[in-house]
């Protein structure tokens, strides 16, 4: 089973900037009262958070991996320990660059959705795929985006309610996700099918 066509999932291009930019460009023009990030690394992009905005960040790395300082509530778990164990919070934006695996992905946004407040924006990195390789499930390279690209088709499929904006950007692309619904539970309801259906897809590029 393929996706073919994978250029017809890229959005607006916007010359040299990198996915930095981008995010830093939602923190200024929608200055989220709650941000929630999802996959923390370094801690370049939870930085990128403004003053007077409630940053969490969760990554079972930290705090090891911090390479500067942020401004943030660090939860050291996984994601999915997270949404078990945190109380909710109404996010206003989120950023989802976990585990760059379509399973973990869908059931990140899914959570993520649960949580949303009024209005709330979704953003997922490593939706724009390069090439077969760095698009694989198995990392065998520097730059890898894994099968997070497979959850744009499967959003698309199921929930046609969402307005989904890609923007290819350095290097791997970043999808906006609006007009979220948190008492949806068609993706948490058809969770394991979808897995059986997406997740045998490969990478078809013209």
């Amino acid at each position: 089973m393929g996706l073919g066509a994978a250029g017809q999932d890229r959005g607006v291009g916007i010359g040299l900037l990198d996915y930095y930019a981008v995010l830093d460009g939602f923190h200024e023009r929608l200055r989220p009262a709650v941000y929630l990030e999802i996959g923390v690394h370094e801690g370049h992009s939870l930085a990128l958070a403004r003053p007077g905005t409630r940053a969490i960040g969760v990554d079972p790395a930290l705090p090891g991996s911090l390479t500067q300082p942020v401004a943030a509530e660090l939860v050291g778990a996984t994601s999915d320990e997270f949404f078990a164990n945190h109380e909710p919070v109404a996010v206003d934006l989120a950023f989802i660059d976990g585990l760059h695996l379509f399973e973990q992905a869908l059931l990140d946004f899914l959570n993520v959705e649960r949580w949303a407040a009024p209005g709330a924006t979704v953003l997922v990195h490593d939706c724009v795929p390069i090439d077969a390789v760095t698009s694989s499930r198995e990392r065998t390279t520097v730059v890898w985006s894994g099968d997070v690209w497979k959850l744009l088709p499967c959003l698309r499929d199921h929930r046609p309610d969402l307005d989904i904006e890609v923007i290819d950007v350095a290097p791997t692309g970043l999808a906006v996700i609006t007009n979220l619904d948190p008492a949806s539970t068609v993706l948490a309801d058809r969770y394991h099918d979808l897995l059986a259906t997406y997740l045998p897809l490969d990478l078809e590029l013209s």
